[in-house]
């Protein structure tokens, strides 16, 4: 803002948003983010806004301006600090990961992955896993990030659909204190998935694997013998970097393929203006590389010279008080969580984060799915000590980054997202595509191409087309409600596909969900609308209950009058099940389609993205 002559943010948000083209630019130039050759045009549409190409006649590559210039500029500064299940530390400087970045991309070379070839990346958050993001992004290949903890059928499905020629996997990862064998799950996967001609091994727990000669390789013996030196190869903008899967209602998954130059761009000026990482920052999400915040936290961290902090196994594991205590030990200066994991901590006790020094933290970030205000109230109070801003995002795979998201410069309000992220198009609009006024709820759209935008759908352009451009021409039709209150601040309501019409009358379902989570007994909620003969629709609601509650018609009784207290007596709840989980993804996030499908008797669609699908069958039972 002082080098461009801004004294408000809000000039600086409708500036970046008119002239997203100065925007960027001024952002590529401000974080000193190095192209090998410049570039001639930040923007180039003349294919429409659906195939947009940015920074058009440079070159770049992602892992240089990662890795290789600062393990230059500052060799010794931790670039990675890794804590295991059981509480061991390894921590690598820049100057070390690239090092392993080259002996890995040397490795892949050998095997013959070329420039445009998919690697499959199935493994555990760990130096490992960021070592093989950044070196398969060096040589020019593919990422294909996939969730560490999938079945082999959904691992074989995204590497088949992306003709993966190669795997990064590991033998076996602890989970809440017992092995899995990510090997054996890596065989069933490969076996369905014939392009893959190559994996590479981890040896994590030292156990005997089946290695099949000729196709498997154990990391320690091939990684090791490469040299730890290599150019990083100049490459268009638009080259592919990555391609990251997100699941749809019906049909297989999506895979979003995003470029070397935007993504890059993209993270990098996020997580410096949004989520003010700096080179003196220990950042850490609360993630898997499978979601795209591991991306977002690996190239962030990257780009600004900071250093990362990652995590092997659960946040509350082996006790409730892990994370905070991982703030205190790390001294973690930026955090990312999500509001479900929140809302899973808070019954264990404010004591388990209050024991913990927690003076480091300067900012937190979530994203997810939209807050309810007791838990985002319990995170800002108790947690950041009622000085750490909650720099709430929202965005998605296939937009690579954020819509949405505060700065630490403005005010906040509760569970607000604050404003459109910078350079970022966005507006609120009707069932015709035209802009609503303050205080209505209606789509979210983006107007304008953005860096980071998904350049399609993996092999099937007309999908893309369908998924986010059919709506209105030229517009980004992202599939959630939002609104804009009289201060300018901006609120999500969930998914338009999930919000509920009962007697005319449109709501989200986090409304009913904000209102049952009121209840002393509600932990979690889940709002779904069901055909109604009189109604139209009418809302069911699935509670998960804290500890030392039981279920029952008086308690069905009470969370019915939370709801109508709040929303009125037209919205009460036209049934209330009680449930010990609701089905979630690994980003925490509901996936109501499928409580509703469940509960219709109807096909769920593709469940490769829930954690634990079982819990399905409570909701079928629950009555």
């Amino acid at each position: 803002m002082r080098e461009h002559g801004i004294g408000d943010w809000r000039e600086l948000v409708c500036r970046s948003q008119e002239d997203v083209e100065w925007f960027w630019d001024a952002a590529v130039r401000h974080l000193g983010i190095e192209f090998f050759r410049a570039y001639e045009r930040v923007l180039d549409t003349s294919d429409g806004a659906e195939w947009a190409r940015w920074f058009t006649g440079g070159t770049i590559n992602l892992a240089h301006n990662t890795v290789d210039r600062h393990a230059r500029a500052a060799p010794d500064r931790p670039a990675v600090v890794w804590e295991s299940e059981d509480g061991r530390v390894q921590t690598v400087t820049y100057a070390g990961l690239e090092v392993e970045v080259n002996r890995l991309a040397n490795a892949l070379l050998e095997l013959g992955v070329r420039r445009g070839d998919a690697v499959g990346l199935f493994l555990p958050m760990s130096i490992q896993v960021v070592a093989g993001f950044h070196a398969i992004a060096k040589i020019g290949a593919i990422v294909v990030p996939i969730f560490s903890g999938f079945a082999a059928p959904a691992v074989a499905a995204r590497l088949s659909d992306a003709g993966a020629v190669a795997l990064l996997t590991a033998d076996a990862v602890p989970r809440r204190g017992r092995p899995v064998s990510m090997k054996a799950i890596a065989d069933e996967a490969v076996a369905a998935a014939p392009t893959v001609r190559s994996v590479i091994v981890w040896s994590r727990l030292g156990g005997d694997v089946e290695m099949r000669a000729g196709r498997d390789h154990r990391w320690e013996e091939l990684v090791g013998r490469q040299s730890g030196e290599l150019a990083a190869t100049a490459l268009d903008p638009e080259t592919p970097v990555m391609v990251i899967y997100t699941s749809g209602t019906t049909g297989r998954p999506k895979g979003a393929v995003h470029v070397q130059g935007g993504f890059l761009v993209k993270i990098a000026e996020e997580c410096a203006f949004q989520l003010d990482v700096g080179a003196d920052d220990r950042f850490m999400w609360v993630t898997d590389m499978g979601w795209i915040m591991g991306p977002l936290a690996v190239v962030g961290a990257g780009a600004l010279g900071a250093t990362l902090v990652i995590s092997e196994g659960a946040p509350d594991y082996p006790g409730p008080d892990r994370l905070w205590g991982m703030v205190e030990r790390h001294r973690i200066s930026v955090l990312g969580v999500s509001p479900t994991l929140i809302r899973a901590l808070i019954p264990h006790g404010d004591e388990h984060a209050t024991r913990h020094d927690r003076s480091s933290l300067r900012i937190m970030g979530s994203t997810g799915e939209p807050w309810n205000p007791d838990p985002y109230r319990w995170l800002h109070t108790v947690v950041g000590e009622g000085r750490a801003p909650i720099i709430n995002l929202s965005g998605g795979t296939e937009v690579g980054a954020c819509f949405l998201s505060p700065m630490p410069v403005m005010p906040l309000k509760e569970c607000t997202l604050g404003a459109p992220a910078l350079g970022m198009a966005i507006d609120v609009v009707d069932a015709n595509g035209s802009h609503l006024p303050a205080g209505e709820v209606g789509e979210l759209v983006c107007r304008k191409p953005w860096p980071s935008m998904t350049r399609g759908v993996w092999g099937d352009a007309d999908r893309y087309l369908e998924a986010y451009w059919s709506r209105w021409p030229g517009v980004w039709a992202h599939g959630d409600w939002a609104s804009v209150d009289e201060d300018g601040y901006w609120y999500l309501h969930g998914r338009s596909d999930d919000t509920l019409n009962i007697a005319g009358k449109r709501i989200g379902p986090a409304e009913f969900e904000s209102a049952a989570v009121a209840h002393p007994a509600v932990a979690e909620a889940c709002a779904v609308g069901m055909p109604d003969e009189v109604k139209g629709e009418v809302a069911w609601l699935y509670c998960v209950l804290r500890p030392g509650f039981e279920p029952g018609d008086e308690l069905r009784a009470e969370v019915s009058q939370a709801v109508t207290s709040v929303l009125g007596k037209a919205f009460a709840p036209a049934r209330i099940g009680f449930v010990t989980g609701l089905p979630k993804t690994r980003s925490a996030k509901i996936v109501r389609r499928a409580v509703r499908a469940t509960a219709l008797g109807a096909d769920v669609g593709d469940t490769s993205s829930i954690e634990d699908p079982g819990v399905l069958e409570q909701v079928a039972a629950a009555r």
